[in-house]
């Protein structure tokens, strides 16, 4: 049964997202509401530090439990449809994910749209996940993300297999955006229930802005369309109140069906990257549990 705590904050969220889209703020100005926004409500947990650090060009940070168990590694790609969302954003979120997987998460600030274009947010991530690899041979690195950064992971994983490069460990995904063509039925049967794309004017805004001159349906923009097999071991959360649910039920079923193994977990009454309000609602924190517990376990059977 969904949570009393869940059933009020949907509506609080909805309220307060409609309320920052009639600003209709330039996207500067949207990017550095959605920051300070972040740091006024999420909180970090106790038992994680940060540190700054660096890989492959690009600029992040470091996620440490103060407890690991041992020492493989997730990369973390942040959400915010190509154009927004930044290491501030994401922080407390990619942090409770480093304290439940009790592994260290590095999160990196990729380059964004509309000032950098497809191929910018993959180059940055594939750049970063192999420096990492790089300095650190030994250790299963796995990769997650919310939202864009969990589509970004797809099209990580699959540019590293078409690469004969080593694969991640696993994939742990939250709401993953993965058809930029805005093909898919829930695009628009979800969009009034689904606080964050009440349309699809924000995605369809969006998906130009990353995807430039490269075409909506490439299977890097939209790894939709990517051939699926050979894939880490995926796990999705998503909820019922996403336009973007069909996307992580389609991407679960083409994979099972193309001999990758994938699990996709639907959440009653859930919207787009609930799990944001860890620790104020049940949803949340069973979600970050779960996924962290997913990819401890994959880290610590490869490490």
């Amino acid at each position: 049964m969904q949570s009393l705590q869940s059933r009020l904050l949907y509506h609080l969220v909805k309220y307060q997202l409609a309320k920052l889209a009639r600003l209709n703020l330039p996207l500067p100005q949207y990017r550095l509401a959605r920051e300070a926004a972040a740091l006024r409500l999420f909180k970090m947990p106790p038992d994680v530090t940060v540190q700054e650090a660096q890989f492959g060009g690009c600029r992040g940070e470091w996620l440490r439990p103060k407890a690991p168990q041992g020492k493989g590694i997730v990369l973390y790609l942040h959400g915010g449809a190509y154009t927004g969302g930044s290491c501030v954003t994401h922080r407390a979120l990619a942090a409770r994910l480093a304290s439940a997987a009790k592994h260290s998460v590095f999160h990196p600030g990729y380059r964004l749209a509309p000032e950098h274009p497809f191929p910018a947010a993959l180059d940055d991530a594939l750049a970063t996940y192999l420096a990492l690899r790089a300095a650190h041979p030994d250790v299963p690195i796995a990769v997650s993300g919310d939202s864009a950064g969990a589509g970004l992971a797809v099209a990580l994983a699959v540019h590293l297999r078409d690469q004969a490069a080593t694969p991640p460990a696993a994939l742990a995904l939250m709401s993953p955006w993965t058809d930029l063509a805005l093909t898919n039925d829930t695009h628009r049967t979800k969009a009034a229930v689904d606080p964050y794309f009440p349309t699809t004017e924000r995605l369809r805004v969006a998906a130009l802005h990353y995807a430039g001159e490269t075409e909506l349906h490439h299977p890097l923009v939209s790894p939709h369309y990517a051939e699926m097999g050979n894939l880490p071991a995926t796990l999705i959360h998503v909820g019922t109140r996403e336009a973007l649910l069909d996307d992580s039920l389609l991407l679960s079923q083409r994979m099972n069906a193309q001999g990758s193994k994938a699990e996709v977990k639907v959440f009653h009454g859930m919207w787009h990257v609930w799990q944001t309000l860890h620790g104020r609602m049940r949803e949340a924190d069973q979600s970050i549990r779960e996924l962290g517990a997913f990819l401890g376990t994959h880290l610590r059977d490869l490490a």
